[in-house]
């Protein structure tokens, strides 16, 4: 009876040893203090902001294009160069431009001279009209003063009624004859403008011909069109290369004015907008103020680019493709409850962050809803009150944990 009591005991302890083990929490795994990332919970005003990397870009480039096909004689300036907008920064060579110049100057002085006779046939035609005018004229006034004499003579019956028809008729039918000669005098004049008119054509014509072709002589001296820095000419724009029509032969850039291109992930770019203030950093001095003036509406490689225009002046040593960093300012908030960005949390998300205990000793997992988001701090909604600690540091290797120990 001892023995079967000593059993049942050892297997009522058991049991119950079991069942408190089996309902215990596993023990909370120790973290290093001083490899987590805290920080505190505040209220107050927040400046919501994204950042980026970007360069310096000119705002005033020039790609100069060949206008012509042409065969390349001489580079005069290299990449670097300062030139004024009428330096010639390379000479092209086109026999055929040159011949074409020549046909071109030979038809419009083709065109001149036959411009000059039309105009002296014109004019002859229009005199010869004119003096035929002039006798009908000058017939049908004698005729009518004819009437006039044999009208007052045959009132005193010096001559017939017969005579004084006649007369009548002959100042009728030349009556008609001034008139019509009158309107073919017009009409003379009309077709002679008409055919200068068109002979003119012709030689406007062959004039811009021939300006066209002197342009583009002149533009086979390849020059700046701006002041500013020769920046390229490219590899294959070599001495003795031949180039076709609108292929870029340099590109010049003016230096003293630049603005800023940052890149800026896809996520963060959806509330940038025109007008808004940004700060760009060429690491050489201060922040040099400027504002957003164009958001590229595609995405390339996850970033969207973003042009900022700059209202600073540049510090030395600014030049064109140099690497700076952007900051844009969204918005400011004036009174919320916020916390510095942790290491996993989206604008508007929930997540699971470890609240310190307020001896410090350890940290509890707890649930936290955020709200708008800037580069290095966040709204909180819910979850968190001002003056609790966080630890904003990754802790995914203790995500099967809700509490873990500090020291």
């Amino acid at each position: 009876m001892r023995q079967i009591a000593f059993a049942t005991a050892g297997i009522i302890v058991v049991s119950v040893v079991s069942y408190v083990l089996a309902n215990l929490e596993p023990a909370a795994p120790v973290v290093e203090a001083g490899t987590v990332w805290e920080d505190t919970v505040k209220r107050g005003p927040m400046v919501r902001d994204v950042r980026g990397l970007g360069t310096l870009v000119p705002e005033d480039i020039r790609w100069i294009p060949a206008t012509t096909q042409g065969r390349v004689e001489r580079i005069l300036l290299r990449p670097g160069t300062t030139v004024k907008s009428n330096s010639v920064i390379l000479e092209l060579s086109n026999p055929q431009l040159e011949q074409e110049l020549l046909n071109a100057e030979l038809q419009l002085q083709s065109a001149d001279a036959s411009l000059a006779n039309l105009r002296v046939q014109v004019q002859n035609d229009l005199l010869n009209q004119r003096a035929t005018a002039a006798s009908i004229e000058a017939d049908f006034k004698r005729a009518e003063m004819q009437v006039q004499m044999n009208e007052a003579l045959a009132k005193d019956q010096l001559i017939s009624q017969l005579q004084l028809r006649q007369s009548q008729l002959d100042s009728q039918q030349l009556s008609v004859r001034n008139k019509i000669a009158q309107e073919q005098l017009a009409s003379r004049a009309d077709s002679g403008r008409a055919q200068l008119a068109v002979q003119q054509a012709a030689v406007d014509q062959a004039r811009a011909v021939v300006e066209l072709r002197r342009r583009e002589r002149d533009e086979l001296k390849v020059r700046a069109g701006i002041d500013g820095v020769l920046q390229v000419i490219p590899a294959e724009i070599a001495e003795g290369a031949r180039v076709a029509p609108g292929a870029n032969l340099a590109r010049v850039a003016n230096p003293s004015r630049l603005k800023a291109e940052i890149k800026v992930a896809e996520t963060q770019a959806r509330d940038i907008q025109v007008g808004q203030r940004a700060e760009i950093d060429t690491r050489i001095s201060s922040f040099i103020p400027g504002r957003v003036v164009r958001i590229d509406p595609s995405v390339q490689n996850g970033t969207r680019t973003v042009d900022v225009s700059l209202d600073g002046e540049l510090p030395r040593g600014a030049v064109p493709d140099m690497s700076v960093d952007g900051k844009i300012i969204l918005e400011k908030l004036d009174d919320v409850v916020y916390v510095g960005r942790p290491a996993f949390g989206a604008d508007q998300a929930s997540v699971m962050l470890f609240k310190k205990d307020p001896d410090g000793t350890g940290a509890r997992r707890v649930q936290v809803k955020l709200g708008r988001t800037s580069v290095n701090t966040v709204e909180v909604v819910e979850g968190l009150s001002v003056g609790d600690k966080v630890i904003l540091s990754d802790m995914s290797a203790w995500d099967a944990f809700d509490r873990v120990r500090l020291r």
